[in-house]
């Protein structure tokens, strides 16, 4: 049944997991598997009594929200096809959000259609340091965060198979990354997406060192093989999303978009990549240098939050604004040497990723200074203005980005079901 176009909140999903649960006692159950940074409850659902093991993580990026409905989706269908999985000797379990304290931060816009610039004015994008399936690459085994201590619990007492995490990007396509090789799994992917109008994206910002497996399925390279820019030192090794090849598992990530364009699934040769890619670093500078100045602007303004949730909004600005000077070298160093011929996809993909940064970064800048008073009624004073600037910078970048990618919002349904139906055709493929 097609429900609202809407995302569900972090509680949403809990309390219908719950109730799957109780109407289902036989087969399905809910634990505690850990607690957030706050003290928010991890929950479990698991569905099935079989040997083998499929997890499913939902919410690992704060601001990727279709996961929480798709783990719905498939607990719902794994209970409907309750016959079939006891065949299988098959478990489903569904970490119903990995990461509560961002998400819920997420929730302040609207959970459905909404402008452009209204999504990234309620955006909240952590640090990379504090996203629970990379904080490994940053911590000492034994330091790691609540979230991710939990999740690797889980990997290690499940030992799954398969580990499907549920991710999404606001302006693009649909595409999958593997840690390792799923055979055929591009011909119902690229199928799935096609009934929903969903573009696959033929070229990405994310996987754009991996090897291709079919269009919009990429496997993780080698060991010592490039896999993501010099600039982001996030290591897939020393991620949550390898742990599952301690037993021989792998991890699938399915992404799904909320506006979609065409232009990443365009795999003609772009004409002059070189140029494109060199006028998106000239931009990426500008636009850190800009927001630079701003924040050093608001900082007196907004204080030091070193509590709460302007702590992490902080932190998350910080983060993306000590970004632009080296990936604007990073795309410096792609237009000199292009270590993939670059289609048109690829340049599209580029480009949202040059375009999106900045636009997180003012909106959550914009949401530290809207704590703060305007100065005694009066919009010319420091606080009025620097939200003005950024509102009006915020709206015209928004805009920009998806008017010139020709994107549409995709209903929440439809992102669902591509990502629910994918996960089972990995399942599938591997069964």
């Amino acid at each position: 049944m097609r429900g609202p176009d809407a995302y569900p909140t972090v509680s949403g999903v809990a309390a219908a997991a719950r109730l799957l649960s109780a109407r289902h006692p036989d087969l399905c159950r809910m634990r505690l598997a850990g607690e957030s940074r706050t003290g928010r409850p991890l929950w479990l659902l698991s569905v099935g009594h079989g040997r083998r093991h499929v997890l499913v993580v939902a919410g690992p990026h704060p601001d990727e929200q279709a996961g929480g409905a798709t783990v719905l989706w498939l607990a719902e269908q794994a209970v409907a096809d309750r016959h079939r999985m006891a065949d299988a000797d098959l478990t489903w379990d569904f970490l119903l959000c990995l990461d509560p304290d961002g998400t819920v931060l997420n929730e302040t816009g609207p959970a459905g259609p909404r402008p452009p610039a209204v999504h990234f004015r309620h955006t909240y994008r952590p640090a990379a340091g504090e996203q629970p399936e990379w904080a490994g690459s940053f911590r000492a085994p034994g330091d790691e965060l609540p979230e991710t201590y939990a999740l690797l619990a889980v990997i290690d007492e499940l030992r799954p198979v398969l580990q499907c995490t549920l991710h999404g990007t606001d302006v693009g396509g649909s595409w999958v990354q593997l840690t390792a090789d799923i055979p055929g799994l591009a011909e119902p992917f690229g199928k799935y997406a096609a009934e929903l109008d969903i573009p696959v994206q033929v070229g990405t910002y994310d996987a754009l060192f991996w090897q291709g497996s079919g269009p919009g399925v990429y496997v993780l390279p080698p060991g010592g093989a490039q896999e993501r820019f010099a600039s982001e030192p996030e290591d897939v090794n020393g991620s949550t999303w390898c742990r599952p090849h301690r037993y021989g598992g792998l991890t699938a990530l399915v992404e799904v978009p909320m506006w979609a364009t065409r232009r990443v699934a365009d795999p003609a040769p772009h004409p002059d990549p070189s140029y494109a890619v060199t006028a998106m670093a000239a931009r990426l500078r500008k636009d850190g240098a800009a927001l630079t100045s701003t924040l050093e602007r608001a900082l007196p303004v907004i204080g030091s939050c070193t509590d709460g949730s302007q702590a992490l909004l902080l932190r998350g600005v910080e983060h993306a604004v000590g970004t632009f000077a080296a990936l604007a070298a990073d795309y410096d160093a792609l237009a000199a040497d292009q270590p993939v011929p670059l289609t048109m996809a690829h340049v599209a993909a580029l480009d949202i990723a040059s375009r999106r940064i900045p636009l997180r970064a003012a909106g959550m800048l914009l949401r530290l200074l809207d704590e703060q008073p305007l100065g005694d009624g009066d919009p010319a004073a420091e606080p009025g203005r620097l939200r003005s600037r950024l509102e009006r910078r915020l709206d015209a970048g928004a805009r920009e980005l998806v008017a010139s990618l020709d994107a549409r919002w995709v209903p929440v349904f439809d992102q669902v079901e591509l990502q629910a139906r994918t996960v089972l055709s990995a399942v599938d493929r591997l069964s």
